[in-house]
């Protein structure tokens, strides 16, 4: 133990915390000439008041009687800091990993009509929380049909407990216009619906066509629509 150097060691971690003599004399009961000796390597602290120093200082007594900061420790705070690196690092890939297969679960499915009028041609994208339902067209089959509506509207609607939900509607037609005319130019689509699709039960979904003739009589047309199998598994 070399006195010298544990008074530079010791001055040293007084100005590095902002401390004259005086306020590390006042700190430990001394007097600021004790201090003054301390550093001039005329005299040391007492044991007592080393392990004050090390515990106020966050450092060893045996940094202090050495008058340096081991290697030992240095080489222990870089292995923490390397622990910690790695940790971070690993959390971040776990994140990204999650978003990334979050992303991605989506699955697809095509919608149909079930009914012999009508034939629609469709898809829902869905994952466990939620859809998206994209009706992309629909085909009247009554081509023999020149009835003239004044207006018409296409709704979708999901039967839910024995509730009619409509989910999306298509603009109203407010001309004369045959009903095979106007759903050559409709289109739906519903982005996250808060229905996921194991929720669908066999025509819970169906479209609504209300056609109002001339005379305002209106003809309602409902068409069950048709999810794949594989939609009430997921």
């Amino acid at each position: 133990m070399n006195p010298e150097k544990v008074g530079q060691f010791i001055k040293k971690l007084r100005k590095e915390n902002n401390l004259t003599q005086k306020d590390l004399a006042d700190k430990y009961g001394v007097t600021y000439q004790a201090v003054s000796k301390w550093e001039n390597g005329l005299n040391l602290p007492d044991v007592s008041l080393i392990r004050e120093m090390s515990r106020d200082f966050n450092i060893s007594v045996e940094d202090i009687l050495d008058g340096q900061v081991s290697g030992k420790k240095k080489n222990h705070n870089n292995k923490l800091m390397y622990i910690m690196i790695f940790i971070i690092i690993l959390l971040i890939t776990i994140f990204i990993i999650h978003l990334v297969n979050d992303n991605n679960s989506f699955n697809s499915n095509t919608v149909s009509s079930s009914c012999d009028e009508f034939k629609v041609s469709g898809s829902i994208a869905y994952d466990k929380n939620r859809s998206a339902i994209y009706i992309s067209k629909i085909d009247y089959l009554g081509c023999d049909d020149t009835t003239e509506y004044k207006e018409i509207q296409c709704s979708l609607y999901e039967n839910h407990d024995n509730t009619n939900i409509k989910i999306s509607s298509c603009k109203k037609s407010d001309d004369n216009i045959k009903l095979s005319d106007y759903l050559s130019s409709v289109e739906l689509n519903i982005d996250n619906y808060k229905q996921a699709c194991s929720k669908y039960n066999d025509d819970s979904l169906y479209l609504e066509i209300n056609a109002t003739r001339s005379d305002n009589k209106v003809i309602t047309y409902k068409i069950p629509l048709s999810i794949n199998d594989d939609c009430q598994n997921q």
